[in-house]
């Protein structure tokens, strides 16, 4: 066995060493990865630089490639969102995320700016189940741009017993109405009635497929409704459980150098990111694993 595993002094996270990820894995290999994912939620491999094709292949020894999430929207909504600039030898299961613009246009998306705390494609019914993300340009960390990732089952785990009974059973709306920038979609500018927004239908506590722990499973906060409660009712319940969830006791940041990977579990991790100099470049490419419906 090669495979060494450190996780951090943080609420989640652990780094991987020992391997070489840009090839095929032996089975001992690929199950200690595996097991490391789960039992630290997000992993950092450090200064591996693979190409597009590589990094599917890794992604694809541990399940089935997920679309990017343009497309998921596309296929859910029926909504031709299209990805300006997107460069046509990019696969369909890559996600381009940068602040580059060649010849006027942006190659991928989300800018320079703050990414708030969400969970990847929350919105349509079978979000995700992982997310692996490579920095193939990066400003230093000083210019920012770090990345925070947030422990949901923690986050669930310290919750009051009377706010855990209150929120069992109960469904909320994934809005798909903002990116993760909170740059409004067509249409969704201003929104008067959240009750009424479209999005998935997603539990308020869902339990892990795989390791069959409870977290907190809320999305992102932005127009988001607990269902059978009047709106001021869940915006109250959400602010509760907003203002518990995101307590830096929950959560690692990662500050990214050229060839990291974070593969981070999107089923009971959330995650953010804080604007950075824009004058900066910032590339990074992320592949997705098919999730299951949240239960």
């Amino acid at each position: 066995m090669t495979i060494e595993v450190h996780p951090f002094a943080a609420g989640c996270g652990a780094e991987i060493r020992g391997v070489d990820i840009r090839k095929k894995l032996s089975a001992e290999d690929r199950d200690a990865i595996r097991k490391a994912w789960l039992d630290n939620l997000v992993l950092r491999f450090r200064g591996v630089p693979m190409s597009d094709d590589e990094h599917m292949a890794f992604t694809r020894q541990f399940g089935e490639l997920e679309y990017n999430p343009a497309r998921l929207i596309e296929k859910q909504y029926g909504v031709e969102t299209g990805q300006s600039g997107r460069k046509t030898e990019i696969p369909p299961e890559i996600s381009v995320i940068s602040n580059i613009v060649e010849n006027g246009k942006p190659i991928g998306g989300l800018g320079d700016g703050e990414a708030f705390w969400h969970t990847d494609s929350s919105f349509v019914d079978v979000p995700p189940a992982a997310s692996l993300l490579r920095s193939l340009e990066c400003p230093p960390p000083t210019s920012g741009g770090s990345t925070y990732f947030l422990n949901c089952y923690t986050a669930y785990e310290t919750l009051p017993e009377a706010t855990k009974q209150r929120i069992d059973g109960k469904i909320m709306v994934h809005a798909a109405t903002h990116s993760s920038g909170g740059i409004a979609h067509k249409g969704f500018e201003h929104v008067d009635d959240v009750s009424k927004v479209p999005g998935a239908r997603q539990p308020m506590v869902r339990t892990h497929p795989e390791t069959g722990k409870k977290s907190l499973f809320l999305g992102r906060r932005i127009n988001a409704y607990v269902l059978g409660l009047p709106v001021e009712e869940s915006e109250e319940l959400l602010d509760e459980l907003w203002g518990h969830m995101v307590q830096e006791r929950f959560t690692w940041r990662q500050d990214w150098q050229v060839g990291d990977l974070v593969w981070w579990d999107n089923r009971c991790a959330m995650h953010r990111r804080d604007a950075f100099d824009g004058s900066k470049r910032r590339l990074m490419h992320r592949t997705q694993l098919k999730g299951t419906r949240p239960m």
